[in-house]
């Protein structure tokens, strides 16, 4: 008798731990499950700003956010697609476009405002980063428990980047009311006897960053994401070397040039009729343009379904993701 209730009990121990696998099989996450949502869709809308030689605060120029000039701060858009290579670790690839500019006239620094040079370009970026999620976004309580409270997933998450990219700029400068191409009238002598080189209107750059996301559902959420981008040219703005001789940009680009590449104001003080002559300092070479984007963002992720079964489909997504 004894032994046929030891066996009962044994058979109830049993039920009881499968019965328990098939629940944890259903609130708890398998650790490949963050596969089964490992895309993303990215749109970003936002500015974008300008850090170097032109604009900036009563100083001289620099490419860091300390030189920020608010007033100069354009529109920007992007559109990415995220892929999870580990449950926080993810590749990105990014398509963005920025607006621009900086004017000598802001600034009250002597030298800087008496140049009185101005610009504003697009800028077209490709970039492939790779992010650090420190936290992930959920929704649901911690184990995905229906009516129950307590045991909140957490609805912010937090993420880091750096990457590298390519990009396109075309300067132009403000001449009666009307923006003319920069790069062709060889402003600091590119390309000229005794002149700097000729550069690229395409570069390459590293953009870096933090962003900030919330959940709205299972599949969106949104977030804020600053980046900081170090280009290798200090021509976004077509400033960076010395004057040129005046005579010499006037016989290839005539009037409208010399103009350009000189329109100081010739009053402040300290400033001479030297300041601005052939060989003085016009921008700072060893200082490499930046600039800033700041993008609102919406994100969707993309599920992939081991079944076509509509039931699973529907579990799938009223499961929850523990991270």
């Amino acid at each position: 008798m004894k032994g046929r209730y030891t066996l009962r009990i044994a058979w109830l121990l049993l039920v009881a731990l499968l019965v328990g696998a098939q629940v944890h099989a259903q609130y708890f996450r398998k650790s490949n499950y963050w596969k089964t949502n490992r895309n993303e869709i990215t749109f970003g809308v936002g500015a974008s700003n300008f850090l170097g030689e032109l604009g900036g605060r009563d100083q001289i120029g620099t490419s860091f956010i300390w030189d920020l000039e608010v007033s100069q701060t354009r529109p920007a858009v992007s559109l990415g697609w995220r892929y999870h290579v580990r449950e926080k670790m993810s590749l990105r690839t990014s398509l963005a476009y920025g607006v621009l500019a900086g004017n000598d006239n802001l600034t009250a620094e002597t030298f800087r405002r008496n140049r009185n040079l101005n610009f504003r370009s697009d800028l077209f970026e490709f970039s492939v980063m790779f992010e650090l999620h420190a936290f992930k976004e959920e929704l649901g309580h911690l184990y995905d428990l229906r009516g129950v409270k307590g045991q909140k997933a957490s609805r912010i998450g937090m993420y880091g980047f750096i990457g590298v990219g390519g990009f396109y700029f075309d300067p132009r400068g403000k001449f009666n009311n009307t923006w003319v191409r920069l790069k062709p009238l060889r402003t600091e002598g590119q390309g000229l006897p005794g002149g700097a080189e000729e550069y690229s209107n395409f570069g390459f750059c590293i953009p870096m960053g933090i962003g900030i996301r919330k959940a709205l559902t299972k599949q969106w959420s949104v977030g804020l994401e600053l980046q900081h981008t170090t280009t290798f040219t200090d021509y976004i703005d077509d400033v960076s070397t010395v004057y040129y001789d005046p005579d010499a940009i006037r016989a290839v680009s005539g009037d409208v040039g010399v103009y350009m590449a000189d329109p100081s104001l010739g009053v402040g003080e300290g400033i001479s009729e030297f300041t601005t002559s052939p060989g003085q300092q016009r921008g700072d070479s060893s200082d490499k343009d930046a600039y800033l984007f700041l993008r609102l963002q919406v994100h969707h992720k993309l599920y992939k379904y081991r079944s076509g079964s509509k039931k699973y489909r529907t579990r799938i997504r009223r499961q929850k993701i523990i991270f």
